[in-house]
């Protein structure tokens, strides 16, 4: 019989890892399979009404992030985020390792969630990242990185909640890339409902003349132009 544990990491699995890690390395983003189902997608969508589930909520507007609202989940975490973040990790581990090794960084990151949060506990990163996002017609989400100390992983994963052209129109997600002495590079995508986008947290290497340089990257959200959107966003390091 399959278990619950058991079906979010066959999800996990059933991705062309070797097809993502290829588009990651070139665009610093890819589409992954379907992680969530409707059912799912809609009861996580559920809890943005029950306050006591989360640690705090940040008004884009006031901060000047943009227009909509996010709440950061409080532990214990429902069952699928904590799942899923503990299933993708390690896929998303060697390509962190090969991007470290091109750009001369230190590799800190161990081979599991568990052992990497504790790192980031021990440096004072202790409150948790795992996101909730809630935009209403006109929402949006200005550019930038999702980094909240040193203790940084290079990848993280959004899910699209939300049914793309019946939930809502517009709000793709935005990727722009600085690229070393070059104009910027910017890609629009729709995630699909319950389908994830894994893409980098603050940079990649590209190749150049001299080896590898980092690309600097920032993410963002288009105009929701009618209906509501919900993401899930998963990052893999705590915050300060």
């Amino acid at each position: 019989m399959t278990t619950v544990n058991d079906r979010f990491a066959a999800r996990v699995a059933s991705a062309d890892w070797d097809a993502v890690t290829a588009e990651v390395n070139e665009h610093g983003s890819a589409l992954l399979p379907r992680l969530l189902t409707p059912d799912e997608a809609a009861g996580i969508s559920a809890l943005y009404d029950e306050p006591a589930r989360f640690r705090s909520t940040v008004d884009m507007r006031r901060h000047r992030f943009g227009e909509g609202e996010y709440r950061y989940f409080a532990e214990p975490f429902p069952e699928p985020v904590r799942r899923l973040r503990e299933e993708l990790y390690p896929r998303l581990l060697p390509v962190a390792r090969d991007w470290a090794r091109k750009l001369k960084r230190e590799s800190p990151w161990p081979d599991s969630l568990a052992e990497w949060l504790q790192e980031c506990h021990r440096a004072g990163q202790t409150r948790p990242t795992p996101i909730l996002l809630r935009y209403e017609a006109g929402g949006w989400n200005a550019l930038h990185k999702d980094l909240y100390g040193d203790k940084v992983f290079p990848l993280q994963v959004v899910i699209n909640l939300n049914d793309p052209g019946r939930d809502h129109t517009g709000g793709e997600f935005l990727l722009v890339e600085q690229r070393p002495r070059a104009q910027s590079r910017g890609s629009a995508t729709l995630i699909p409902h319950g389908h994830g986008l894994v893409f980098t947290t603050r940079d990649r290497p590209v190749a150049s003349a001299r080896g590898w340089s980092a690309a600097a990257t920032r993410h963002g959200v288009s105009v929701v132009r009618s209906g509501r959107r919900h993401t899930l966003g998963l990052v893999f390091h705590d915050a300060t």
